[in-house]
């Protein structure tokens, strides 16, 4: 499973939350491992015409006690035939036509079936959600609820529906589940990263002047899909006038581009870039690529358990000034189920992470089993533009690349 349940129930007994209430797409992906695709897509209005813009609602409940139970759109119940998660609610009618006598179903699917015929009494998901609270005795509990993907006036009614119960917005501290990684999450992490660079650098192998830079897109999103994995993006440095995803652009001779590319395996991100180099770079730009390299070696060796998130963002800064170099952001951040999850590399910003659960330090400790990347891009307009990429894991000793990624030069057409 994605979900680390073991890092949850250690926060949930250190804020005394008797159960996690997750609203948004991501987040019920992440604890139960349902995904449909329309789930983010998805508006009140495209049903309702003149009804809001909010996303359908739904909703997973993760008790410190019992079983986890998921809310789910009747008509997509038997998309969670293969969940680890079993306790499945449905509200509203499916539509279904029984006209007709009922043909023979495969034995793993006859629970849907049931559950689809079965009174519910549930009008909406909120009434499901609900239910689910009443059922396991929670009404008078101390229930952590995400409001990022929660409107308010849903967050209204659960809390009249509740006058007993203790709401607490944990949207963060669910960010603080997800920052460290499961076992099954990082294995999908590492695929995903593997499709990402095995597609990224056969597309750049198609480098040639003349070329258009959107055929390179294409072919790695056609080699993506063919290993497995869903677009995300492939964008370019255009003669060091920073990024760009959608244009006619044409390789000249000289060319020196920034690359960064991305995909997802099973719900996990990848993100990781390098750069394209035309010819061999000449020794101005040469010079500034071995800078960047030391930066993401600084990076690197700072990047272990303990650590302050600002450490590593630090000693990459350090690492580039040290060489002259000042007009570069380089930085670090979680990847996982958003292509940029907690903790965020950067210098400290005394900001703090905070909802009704964690107030924390925004400048996050580094701990084992955290996936994250470095990156180091240098922009110089009308000469062009230098990137490196990596990913990590953090393990008890330091960390270890997530996967093998040649970064010590760039990627030279013909060599």
């Amino acid at each position: 499973m994605l979900f680390n349940r073991a890092r949850a129930i250690d926060y949930m007994r250190e804020y005394g939350l008797d159960a996690l209430v997750a609203t948004s797409p991501v987040n019920i992906t992440y604890f139960t491992d349902y995904y449909c695709w329309i789930d983010p897509l998805f508006k009140e209005f495209m049903m309702v015409p003149g009804a809001s813009s909010n996303l359908a609602q739904a909703y997973a409940v993760f008790p410190l006690e019992g079983e986890p139970a998921l809310v789910v759109n009747p008509l997509f119940a038997a998309n969670t035939e293969e969940l680890w998660v079993k306790d499945l609610h449905i509200f509203g009618s499916a539509g279904l036509d029984d006209s007709l006598p009922a043909g023979e179903l495969p034995e793993s699917l006859h629970r849907f079936q049931e559950l689809l015929h079965a009174p519910h009494g549930n009008d909406t998901p909120t009434d499901a959600l609900l239910s689910i609270l009443i059922q396991r005795g929670l009404t008078g509990a101390r229930i952590g609820l995400e409001t990022e993907g929660l409107p308010p006036e849903t967050k209204d009614v659960i809390a009249r529906a509740l006058p007993g119960a203790s709401l607490k917005n944990c949207s963060d501290l669910i960010r603080m589940v997800r920052m460290v990684k499961s076992a099954e999450e990082i294995q999908r992490l590492t695929r995903s990263a593997e499709i990402n660079e095995q597609a990224a650098m056969e597309s750049l192998a198609l480098a040639r002047p003349g070329l258009a830079v959107s055929e390179m897109a294409g072919h790695y999103r056609a080699l993506a899909a063919q290993k497995g994995a869903d677009f995300d993006h492939f964008a370019f440095g255009v003669r060091g006038l920073g990024m760009t995803t959608e244009t006619g652009y044409q390789l000249a001779e000289d060319d020196v581009l920034y690359v960064d590319y991305g995909c997802i395996y099973r719900y996990c991100f990848s993100d990781s870039g390098t750069t394209l180099a035309m010819r061999e770079l000449p020794p101005e730009l040469s010079e500034r690529f071995a800078a960047l390299r030391a930066c993401m070696d600084a990076g690197e060796e700072a990047m272990r358990p303990g650590a302050r998130a600002s450490n590593v963002a630090d000693a990459m800064v350090d690492a580039l000034h040290d060489r002259g170099i000042t007009a570069s952001f380089p930085h670090g951040h979680g990847v996982g189920l958003e292509v940029r999850d907690y903790p965020v590399l950067v210098p400290d910003n005394g900001l703090r992470i905070r909802d009704d659960c964690v107030d924390l330090p925004s400048d996050l400790t580094l701990e084992a089993d955290m996936v994250l990347n470095l990156e180091a891009p240098l922009f110089m307009p009308g000469v062009g533009s230098l990137h490196i990429e990596q990913s990590y894991v953090v393990t008890p000793q330091g960390s270890r690349p997530l996967v093998d990624q040649e970064r010590r030069r760039p990627v030279v057409i013909g060599q």
